[in-house]
């Protein structure tokens, strides 16, 4: 019996006619969410979250040299075709003052070169150029910094008087505290070097934004992985509370999930020790070092890291999303130039046990994903670890919204009966519901999401609600594919087989 849902069944007059409805065609949309600071020449609106298809977009949206601008280009890097969203936040605090006092210059002029976020500056300094007229070039250079092959702006802006060159942060709060000013080592020589400029902080960056305001503004909009550079015990509870699995976007009642990366830069042991003060799958940790010469900012880091990994972890139609993901280069990132800050296997193995992920570096002293976590350790008390790996987050998101896409399609506007004899297709049963399920599991097991069919199909239970005959209860065990991590082989070694063994 046909089932429609326009064409009335009592119609009389003759008519050969058709409605169309959709058969249902699921597809996962995954968007990355950059929060961070923009200037007040960007049009975009503070807490308010806007598409950013382009680098040329959020340099229009926030403002050359702002945050948001340099994590939109950090991240299309990594990510080139990845739906991306960024969200303005209001600032707080108090900008950072630097200054840079050129000391002395060569007399016979040369060029002398220096790292502002990762960023080289080159001046060519002239035989008889004062220290006053090098500050002076240095401003200038400073302002009008634009790199157009990587799109980079810089994070200060500068003005000179004398020899001094006062640089003021473009956005306010502590976060800018991060940003590297270095005189590099060149292969020639750099007339910067030794004592030719000496560095001061006038004024620390202070604050921490109050991240409510855009946390909410997102509604219920799908933003399934969030990159903040905010690390602050504040925002990070605002995180939490976003994602509740009772009242937050993971709510049974919102469905709408999502998870926030953000970046903790301090020692080892304080980092191990934020790592254990959490236990929460909704958020994860990036590790870098407090000293040691971290070019980037902690803001690149972040959207560099999670725009690497996020095409994976939204792709379940392929099976990417269940993948290890250890040795993605990420574009743009430095290590530090201390190489005793990079993190050895033992201090990795600690963070990961701490809720802390990790990160590499390899011989060609490219930025390497070692392994990403949640930040969950336990459930009521004892050790679980169903949770840890980021990859369980991207297969449940996905795995749940496939499930729901079918049984709405196949379920949706239905009545519901214990049995259907009469095939009537306005009805849907219990066992109905099962094979819906089913058959949406091995779909999952065929692009390696979910695995063993057999044994979750056995353990399936659909049936109705005894107090509500309208409802029908489902429990669903999901057997997620795991992230090949570890290889371990007993290499065994002979000077010759023996000859028995050679037989065997």
């Amino acid at each position: 019996m046909a089932l429609f849902n326009t064409i009335p069944g009592n119609i009389v007059a003759p008519i050969v006619t058709f409605e169309v409805n959709s058969g249902g065609q699921f597809e996962n949309s995954s968007r990355l969410l950059l929060i961070g600071h923009k200037v007040a020449a960007g049009t975009a609106t503070l807490d308010q979250p806007v598409a950013c298809p382009s680098t040329i977009e959020a340099r229009a949206l926030f403002g050359a040299g702002s945050m948001l601008d340099d994590m939109v280009r950090i991240a299309r890097r990594n990510a080139p075709a990845q739906e991306i969203w960024c969200l303005p936040v209001t600032e707080t605090g108090t900008a950072e003052v630097r200054t840079i006092t050129v000391a002395n210059v060569p007399a016979n002029g040369g060029v002398g070169v220096i790292e502002i976020a990762g960023e080289p500056l080159a001046i060519t300094i002239a035989a008889g150029d004062t220290v006053n007229s090098v500050a002076a070039a240095l401003a200038a250079a400073i302002n009008g910094y634009f790199d157009p092959l990587t799109e980079a702006s810089l994070p200060f802006t500068a003005v000179a008087a004398a020899a001094v060159v006062t640089l003021t942060a473009r956005h306010k709060g502590l976060v800018i505290t991060d940003v590297d000013v270095f005189v590099p080592v060149l292969t020639g020589t750099n007339a910067f070097a030794g004592a030719a400029l000496t560095f001061a902080t006038t004024t620390p960056g202070a604050g921490s934004p109050d991240l409510s305001a855009g946390l909410a503004a997102l509604g219920d909009d799908p933003f399934d992985w969030i990159a903040s550079p905010f690390a602050d015990a504040n925002n990070v509870g605002r995180y939490k509370a976003l994602l509740s699995d009772i009242s937050g976007r993971w709510a049974w009642n919102r469905q709408v999930y999502g998870h926030v990366v953000y970046p903790i830069t301090d020692t080892v042991a304080n980092i191990t020790t934020a790592g254990l003060a959490q236990d929460d799958r909704h958020i994860t940790a990036l590790p870098r070092p407090a000293s040691g010469g971290n070019a980037e900012p902690s803001w690149q880091w972040v959207a560099g890291v999670l725009a690497r990994i996020t095409p994976w972890l939204a792709d379940g139609a392929n099976g990417n999303v269940s993948r290890n993901q250890t040795g993605l280069v990420v574009e743009g990132l430095s290590p530090p130039r201390d190489r005793s800050k990079w993190y050895g296997y033992a201090t990795r193995d600690s963070f990961l046990r701490s809720g802390i992920s990790t990160w590499s570096v390899d011989q060609a002293g490219r930025v390497l994903v070692d392994k990403i976590i949640t930040m969950q350790r336990t459930t009521l008390g004892v050790t679980d670890t169903t949770f840890r790996d980021l990859q369980k987050i991207g297969q449940l998101v996905y795995a749940l919204r496939k499930f729901r896409t079918a049984l709405t399609i196949e379920h949706g506007q239905k009545a519901i009966a214990d049995d259907n004899p009469g095939n009537v297709q306005a009805i849907s049963t219990p066992r109905d519901i099962q094979a819906t399920f089913v058959h949406t599991y091995q779909e999952m097991v065929l692009t390696g999401v979910l695995e063993n069919l057999d044994m979750a199909a056995r353990q399936l239970r659909v049936q109705r609600n005894a107090d509500n005959p309208n409802r029908v209860d489902i429990y669903a065990p999901l057997d997620m594919v795991n992230p090949l991590d570890v290889i371990a082989t007993n290499a065994v070694i002979y000077s010759q087989f023996r000859a028995a063994a050679a037989a065997a």
